[in-house]
């Protein structure tokens, strides 16, 4: 598994197993976020599965999902930045690629101010 780091305390990637949870919490991450909705691929882990195992090794976790090819509303940074603020990081969020992660990450900080 590979991800990239955008903040000190924010990293990316894309799709996730169950068993990767034990890597991201070796690696020093708090939390999770998934931003990819259920079935938007088949096979993908459902979100509430990778909750499942982050919530037991330790993690906190949240779901803000945000289709694939669509801009980042309001709402979608908003959704985001709550989350950062009610998770503890290091962060550790995932989508198909790592990219939709990334924006929101980015429309967050601009929600912030």
């Amino acid at each position: 598994m590979e991800y990239r780091q955008i903040s000190d305390d924010y990293s990316v990637s894309g799709q996730i197993t169950v068993e990767d949870i034990a890597t991201i919490k070796a690696a020093g991450f708090k939390s999770v976020i998934c931003n990819r909705p259920d079935d938007e691929q088949p096979g993908q882990p459902s979100a509430s599965e990778i909750r499942a195992a982050a919530e037991a090794a330790g993690l906190g976790f949240r779901h803000v999902p945000m289709l694939s090819g669509q801009p980042v509303t309001i709402e979608d940074a908003q959704a985001m930045a709550n989350a950062l603020d009610e998770l503890d990081g290091p962060v550790f969020a995932y989508c198909r690629s790592g990219a939709r992660s990334t924006n929101l990450f980015m429309a967050a900080q601009q929600v912030k101010g």
